[in-house]
Protein backbone atom coordinates (compact mmCIF):
# COMPACT_ATOMS: atom_id res chain seq x y z
CA UNK A 1 0.00 0.00 0.00
CA UNK A 2 1.14 3.57 -0.63
CA UNK A 3 1.41 7.00 0.88
CA UNK A 4 -1.14 9.32 -0.72
CA UNK A 5 -1.68 13.08 -0.41
CA UNK A 6 -5.22 14.34 -0.97
CA UNK A 7 -5.23 18.05 -1.75
CA UNK A 8 -8.66 19.31 -0.79
CA UNK A 9 -9.41 16.28 1.33
CA UNK A 10 -11.85 17.97 3.72
CA UNK A 11 -14.57 18.70 1.15
CA UNK A 12 -17.43 16.35 0.24
CA UNK A 13 -15.53 14.54 -2.51
CA UNK A 14 -12.23 14.78 -0.64
CA UNK A 15 -13.65 13.06 2.43
CA UNK A 16 -14.98 10.24 0.26
CA UNK A 17 -11.58 9.83 -1.39
CA UNK A 18 -9.78 9.76 1.97
CA UNK A 19 -12.19 7.15 3.34
CA UNK A 20 -11.87 4.96 0.25
CA UNK A 21 -8.07 5.12 0.31
CA UNK A 22 -7.86 4.36 4.02
CA UNK A 23 -10.18 1.38 3.65
CA UNK A 24 -7.91 0.13 0.86
CA UNK A 25 -4.97 0.24 3.27
CA UNK A 26 -3.18 3.40 2.13
CA UNK A 27 -1.59 5.96 4.41
CA UNK A 28 -3.20 9.35 3.73
CA UNK A 29 -2.19 12.96 4.30
CA UNK A 30 -4.71 15.73 3.70
CA UNK A 31 -3.87 19.32 2.70
CA UNK A 32 -6.80 21.70 2.85
CA UNK A 33 -7.80 25.33 3.32
CA UNK A 34 -10.18 24.39 6.14
CA UNK A 35 -8.98 24.20 9.72
CA UNK A 36 -7.57 20.80 10.59
CA UNK A 37 -10.11 18.60 12.40
CA UNK A 38 -9.18 15.70 14.63
CA UNK A 39 -9.00 12.66 12.34
CA UNK A 40 -7.65 9.35 13.50
CA UNK A 41 -7.34 7.86 10.02
CA UNK A 42 -5.31 10.55 8.23
CA UNK A 43 -2.61 13.15 8.78
CA UNK A 44 -4.20 16.58 8.23
CA UNK A 45 -2.50 19.85 7.31
CA UNK A 46 -5.26 22.43 7.63
CA UNK A 47 -5.39 26.15 7.01
CA UNK A 48 -3.33 25.83 3.81
CA UNK A 49 -4.31 27.99 0.83
CA UNK A 50 -3.93 25.48 -2.00
CA UNK A 51 -3.37 28.31 -4.48
CA UNK A 52 -0.35 29.57 -2.47
CA UNK A 53 2.74 27.83 -3.80
CA UNK A 54 4.94 28.53 -0.76
CA UNK A 55 2.34 27.25 1.72
CA UNK A 56 1.63 24.14 -0.36
CA UNK A 57 5.32 23.32 -0.76
CA UNK A 58 5.75 23.48 3.01
CA UNK A 59 2.82 21.14 3.52
CA UNK A 60 4.21 18.64 1.01
CA UNK A 61 7.60 18.73 2.69
CA UNK A 62 5.97 18.02 6.05
CA UNK A 63 3.87 15.21 4.57
CA UNK A 64 6.91 13.64 2.95
CA UNK A 65 8.81 13.65 6.24
CA UNK A 66 5.86 12.33 8.24
CA UNK A 67 5.01 9.49 5.83
CA UNK A 68 8.49 8.61 4.63
CA UNK A 69 7.81 9.43 0.99
CA UNK A 70 4.85 10.08 -1.32
CA UNK A 71 3.49 7.59 -3.85
CA UNK A 72 0.47 9.44 -5.15
CA UNK A 73 -1.48 12.69 -5.18
CA UNK A 74 -5.19 13.32 -5.63
CA UNK A 75 -6.01 16.93 -6.51
CA UNK A 76 -9.59 17.18 -5.34
CA UNK A 77 -9.84 20.84 -4.30
CA UNK A 78 -12.28 22.95 -6.26
CA UNK A 79 -15.50 24.89 -6.37
CA UNK A 80 -18.54 25.55 -8.51
CA UNK A 81 -20.69 28.51 -9.44
CA UNK A 82 -23.78 28.54 -11.65
CA UNK A 83 -24.45 31.79 -13.45
CA UNK A 84 -25.39 32.97 -16.91
CA UNK A 85 -22.94 35.09 -18.81
CA UNK A 86 -25.48 37.90 -19.12
CA UNK A 87 -26.22 38.22 -15.41
CA UNK A 88 -23.14 36.76 -13.72
CA UNK A 89 -20.03 38.46 -12.37
CA UNK A 90 -16.84 38.46 -14.42
CA UNK A 91 -14.96 38.10 -11.12
CA UNK A 92 -16.20 34.51 -10.89
CA UNK A 93 -14.00 33.61 -13.85
CA UNK A 94 -10.97 34.49 -11.71
CA UNK A 95 -12.43 32.71 -8.70
CA UNK A 96 -13.04 29.48 -10.64
CA UNK A 97 -9.55 29.62 -12.14
CA UNK A 98 -8.01 29.98 -8.70
CA UNK A 99 -10.13 27.28 -7.04
CA UNK A 100 -10.11 24.66 -9.78
CA UNK A 101 -7.05 25.11 -11.97
CA UNK A 102 -4.44 26.98 -9.97
CA UNK A 103 -4.87 24.66 -6.99
CA UNK A 104 -4.26 21.60 -9.18
CA UNK A 105 -1.25 23.22 -10.86
CA UNK A 106 0.32 24.34 -7.57
CA UNK A 107 -0.27 20.98 -5.88
CA UNK A 108 1.13 18.99 -8.82
CA UNK A 109 4.19 21.21 -9.11
CA UNK A 110 4.87 21.00 -5.38
CA UNK A 111 4.41 17.23 -5.33
CA UNK A 112 6.96 16.50 -8.05
CA UNK A 113 9.88 17.08 -5.70
CA UNK A 114 8.68 14.24 -3.49
CA UNK A 115 6.82 11.78 -5.71
CA UNK A 116 8.56 8.43 -6.03
CA UNK A 117 9.20 6.86 -9.45
CA UNK A 118 6.08 4.95 -10.40
CA UNK A 119 3.96 7.55 -8.63
CA UNK A 120 0.61 8.84 -9.79
CA UNK A 121 -1.20 12.19 -9.89
CA UNK A 122 -4.97 12.26 -10.31
CA UNK A 123 -6.79 15.52 -11.04
CA UNK A 124 -10.52 16.13 -10.76
CA UNK A 125 -11.82 17.78 -13.90
CA UNK A 126 -15.43 17.78 -15.12
CA UNK A 127 -17.43 16.37 -18.00
CA UNK A 128 -18.66 19.90 -18.67
CA UNK A 129 -15.11 20.89 -19.66
CA UNK A 130 -15.96 19.71 -23.18
CA UNK A 131 -19.75 20.18 -23.23
CA UNK A 132 -20.69 23.08 -20.94
CA UNK A 133 -24.34 23.81 -20.34
CA UNK A 134 -26.01 27.14 -19.67
CA UNK A 135 -24.58 28.71 -16.54
CA UNK A 136 -21.44 26.57 -16.52
CA UNK A 137 -19.04 28.78 -18.49
CA UNK A 138 -16.60 29.98 -15.74
CA UNK A 139 -16.56 26.57 -14.07
CA UNK A 140 -16.22 24.60 -17.30
CA UNK A 141 -13.43 26.84 -18.59
CA UNK A 142 -11.40 26.26 -15.43
CA UNK A 143 -11.99 22.51 -15.63
CA UNK A 144 -10.94 22.52 -19.30
CA UNK A 145 -7.67 23.93 -17.99
CA UNK A 146 -7.41 20.95 -15.63
CA UNK A 147 -7.75 18.61 -18.61
CA UNK A 148 -5.01 20.50 -20.47
CA UNK A 149 -2.78 20.39 -17.38
CA UNK A 150 -3.34 16.64 -17.06
CA UNK A 151 -2.50 15.84 -20.67
CA UNK A 152 0.52 18.13 -20.84
CA UNK A 153 2.00 17.00 -17.52
CA UNK A 154 1.46 13.34 -18.42
CA UNK A 155 3.49 13.86 -21.57
CA UNK A 156 6.17 15.81 -19.68
CA UNK A 157 6.59 13.07 -17.06
CA UNK A 158 6.22 10.08 -19.34
CA UNK A 159 9.94 9.29 -19.14
CA UNK A 160 10.05 9.78 -15.36
CA UNK A 161 7.77 6.92 -14.48
CA UNK A 162 5.08 9.22 -13.05
CA UNK A 163 1.53 8.97 -14.39
CA UNK A 164 -1.00 11.80 -14.58
CA UNK A 165 -4.69 11.21 -15.19
CA UNK A 166 -8.04 12.86 -14.51
CA UNK A 167 -11.58 11.94 -13.61
CA UNK A 168 -14.25 13.95 -15.40
CA UNK A 169 -17.50 13.59 -13.48
CA UNK A 170 -20.80 15.06 -14.42
CA UNK A 171 -22.33 16.92 -11.48
CA UNK A 172 -21.29 15.35 -8.16
CA UNK A 173 -24.05 14.93 -5.61
CA UNK A 174 -22.86 17.21 -2.82
CA UNK A 175 -24.73 19.55 -0.47
CA UNK A 176 -23.08 22.53 -2.15
CA UNK A 177 -24.21 21.52 -5.63
CA UNK A 178 -27.73 20.85 -4.41
CA UNK A 179 -27.80 24.34 -2.91
CA UNK A 180 -26.48 25.94 -6.12
CA UNK A 181 -28.96 24.05 -8.33
CA UNK A 182 -32.07 23.49 -6.17
CA UNK A 183 -34.35 22.74 -9.12
CA UNK A 184 -32.05 20.23 -10.85
CA UNK A 185 -32.83 16.57 -11.39
CA UNK A 186 -30.27 14.87 -9.15
CA UNK A 187 -31.08 11.31 -10.20
CA UNK A 188 -28.11 11.12 -12.57
CA UNK A 189 -25.64 12.97 -10.38
CA UNK A 190 -22.45 11.11 -9.49
CA UNK A 191 -22.11 9.95 -5.89
CA UNK A 192 -18.85 11.05 -4.19
CA UNK A 193 -18.14 7.43 -3.24
CA UNK A 194 -18.32 6.33 -6.88
CA UNK A 195 -15.93 9.07 -7.99
CA UNK A 196 -13.60 8.18 -5.10
CA UNK A 197 -13.36 4.61 -6.34
CA UNK A 198 -12.15 5.73 -9.76
CA UNK A 199 -9.63 8.14 -8.21
CA UNK A 200 -8.31 5.28 -6.08
CA UNK A 201 -8.01 3.03 -9.13
CA UNK A 202 -5.95 5.63 -10.99
CA UNK A 203 -3.65 5.96 -7.98
CA UNK A 204 -3.14 2.20 -7.74
CA UNK A 205 -0.71 -0.19 -9.39
CA UNK A 206 -3.67 -1.67 -11.27
CA UNK A 207 -3.59 1.38 -13.57
CA UNK A 208 0.18 1.28 -14.09
CA UNK A 209 -0.17 1.50 -17.88
CA UNK A 210 -2.63 4.40 -17.87
CA UNK A 211 -1.48 8.01 -18.27
CA UNK A 212 -2.77 11.17 -19.91
CA UNK A 213 -6.36 9.91 -19.74
CA UNK A 214 -9.56 11.63 -18.63
CA UNK A 215 -12.25 9.20 -17.47
CA UNK A 216 -15.79 10.52 -17.75
CA UNK A 217 -18.09 9.60 -14.87
CA UNK A 218 -21.80 9.59 -15.59
CA UNK A 219 -24.97 7.77 -14.59
CA UNK A 220 -26.69 8.75 -17.83
CA UNK A 221 -27.36 6.18 -20.51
Amino acid sequence: MGNIVVAGGLGALGRAVVTFLREAGHNVAVIDMAAAPERGDALVFGGVDLADEVAVERAYEAADVAMGGIDGVANVAGGFVWETQQKGSIDNWDRMYRMNLRTAAVSSRSALKYLKPGGSIVNVGAASATHPMTGFAPYAASKAGVVALTESLADELRGNGIRVNAVLPEVIDTPGNRADMPDADTSAWVRPEAAAGVVAFLLSAQSASVTGVGIKLSLRG
